[in-house]
């Protein structure tokens, strides 16, 4: 099978119809980055995060120092994930048709429509999946519902924080926090979030693998490359439902 290198969805146009198959740049570098450098740091927060709730290891000697290295660790994995955060963010609204915050919430029809068949494929009351270049309108409404759990997490992170800290900057920013919600209650939904994450990246793997090996695209190699193979027929399909 021959593949055609498109960078661009116009370009998509020009394909020589003898191909059977395009090559679409889906992905770009921004979201990419921001999703492995989101994975590894979430690694690193609930390992050390899990440590500084419950210390599993005793360190012994009379320089072990272990419970501040771990929440210095804490600390620093939480500010390269506040960074991932806002790049991705930024890039809802500067990226191209597949990162842009309309693809992720479901305000047309067709978007609604998608959802109640992913939920049937899922549940084995469908055979056949839904084939998007993009993300499946399941697959968006659930990454926003993860996006906000980050904020959330972020947000008590910051404030828990704060209250060991004594920072004008922090004051203003989440100062109000604390006093809006008893610290203890911050501190159990900052914990709590974080088996929510466990949750989800089981699910996300699962479905990953499942959608990549059903449909033969390449998903599981475009969050590396970003690019994705899609037949000719379904491109021209995608171009005429986005121009009704």
């Amino acid at each position: 099978m021959s593949y055609i290198p498109v960078y661009s969805w116009s370009e998509a146009r020009t394909v020589d119809p003898t191909r059977r198959s395009v090559r679409l740049y889906v992905w770009q570098l921004p979201v990419r980055i921001s999703h492995w450098i989101a994975v590894l740091s979430v690694a690193v927060l609930s390992c050390t995060g899990y440590y500084m709730h419950n210390p599993f290891i005793i360190s012994r000697g009379a320089n072990a120092y272990l419970m501040g290295t771990m929440r210095f660790i804490h600390l620093t994995a939480a500010s390269v994930f506040i960074g991932a955060f806002l790049l991705r963010m930024y890039w809802f609204l500067e990226g191209n048709k597949w990162s842009r915050w309309s693809a992720f919430l479901p305000l047309q029809k067709k978007q609604w429509q998608g959802i109640g068949q992913m939920v049937s494929y899922y549940s084995f009351l469908r055979r056949d999946l839904i084939h998007v270049i993009g993300h499946n309108a399941l697959a968006a409404v659930t990454y926003m519902y993860m996006f906000l759990l980050m904020f959330v997490e972020i947000l008590t992170g910051l404030a828990l924080y704060s209250m060991t800290r004594s920072s004008p900057l922090l004051s203003a920013l989440i100062g109000w926090l604390p006093r809006l919600i008893d610290i203890q209650y911050l501190r159990l939904a900052h914990f709590c979030i974080m088996f929510g994450f466990f949750i989800f990246v089981i699910h996300h793997v699962y479905s990953a693998v499942l959608v990549s090996w059903e449909e033969r695209n390449g998903l599981i190699e475009s969050i590396f490359t970003g690019y994705k193979f899609m037949p000719e027929t379904e491109l021209e399909e995608s171009e005429r439902d986005e121009v009704t």
